[in-house]
């Protein structure tokens, strides 16, 4: 079987999107397979996101399978990387790791990592091929949002001025670099604004920036409906992270509920204890359970003194 990699094109995204909910929905054992992830969606707009990390499986001029890279900075990771069945265990998902792996390189990002399943050995052995190493579990945890206090205001990065988005990005840098070095959440922040998936919320002190959290919400984004899923989000380590985080998952929570949205849905890797157990003590439970494999095998910022939110998938 002759197996090429290319770009995945614009007119391929259904496709894409298909192959992506067959395969998984047929890994899950769903009685419809293809109606794996309901309405929400990732082709599409991370696709539109960078052309140029979208990666294409094709055999005989037929699409079987994609693997989409995404790059933060100093850190990136790939996913969802996705097989037909009638093509899976032929290498085809290796020759989409290969593809992502070499953008890695090209761009010297020194660190990379990935969120898969943590009972699939079989998943774990394809991706320790290319040096990415088992680390803690990623919680993907819910809560059923009440109506809240109004979001306050200067909290939206919708609704700032041009003049205080770009220095509320500037102070996201910061934030960023001070959790992990490099690490730019700019891209993101962009893409949800000018795709209309959702909204960045930020939580201000009296020294300026203290937190913010990148959401999705609603049918056509990676929350899917009556759903606000935290895409990214921190606060600055240090004395009273505890505190600002509870923040933040404040404002998490107040914009799922102006939005009309019912759920909230964050994930969170288990390395950062305090901030999964403050997450529990606010009622949110476990939906997905996944594991974190990174590459090399160092913590990253997946460490205990960062409070962060994220899911690498």
């Amino acid at each position: 079987m002759n197996v090429s990699i290319r770009l995945l094109q614009e007119n391929e995204l259904a496709a894409a999107d298909h192959i992506f909910r067959l395969a998984f929905g047929t890994l899950l054992g769903l009685p419809e397979p293809t109606e794996f992830y309901g309405d929400a969606a990732y082709i599409h707009h991370r696709w539109k996101s960078d052309p140029n990390v979208a990666y294409a499986a094709e055999v005989d001029g037929k699409l079987i399978g994609s693997n989409l890279v995404v790059n933060w900075g100093s850190f990136g990771y790939f996913g969802p990387l996705s097989v037909h069945p009638d093509f899976w265990n032929q290498g085809v998902g290796q020759r989409l790791v290969e593809a992502a792996i070499s953008y890695f390189d090209e761009w010297n990002i020194p660190m990379t990592g990935l969120f898969t399943f943590a009972q699939s050995p079989k998943h774990h052995g394809l991706y320790q091929k290319f040096g990415f190493r088992l680390r803690f579990l990623t919680a993907i945890l819910a809560k059923q949002v009440q109506q809240l206090q109004p979001i306050p205001q200067g909290t939206r990065y919708s609704q700032m001025s041009e003049d205080e988005r770009t220095q509320s990005l500037k102070a996201i840098a910061q934030l960023t670099n001070s959790i992990y070095e490099g690490l730019d959440l700019s891209r993101e922040i962009l893409t949800v604004q000018a795709q209309g998936l959702g909204d960045t919320v930020l939580l201000w002190d009296d020294t300026g920036l203290a937190g913010f959290a990148v959401c999705h919400y609603g049918a056509g984004t990676e929350a899917g409906s009556n759903t606000c899923f935290v895409r990214f989000g921190a606060v600055y380590s240090g004395n009273e992270a505890g505190q600002r985080f509870e923040q933040l998952l404040d404002l998490c929570e107040a914009l799922t509920a102006a939005q009309g949205m019912s759920r909230l849905v964050a994930g969170v890797n288990t390395s950062r204890d305090e901030a999964y157990r403050r997450m529990l003590a606010r009622g949110f439970r476990s939906e997905i359970i996944g594991v974190a494999m990174h590459r090399p095998n160092e913590p990253g910022f997946n460490r205990p003194d960062v409070f962060a939110l994220s899911r690498w998938a």
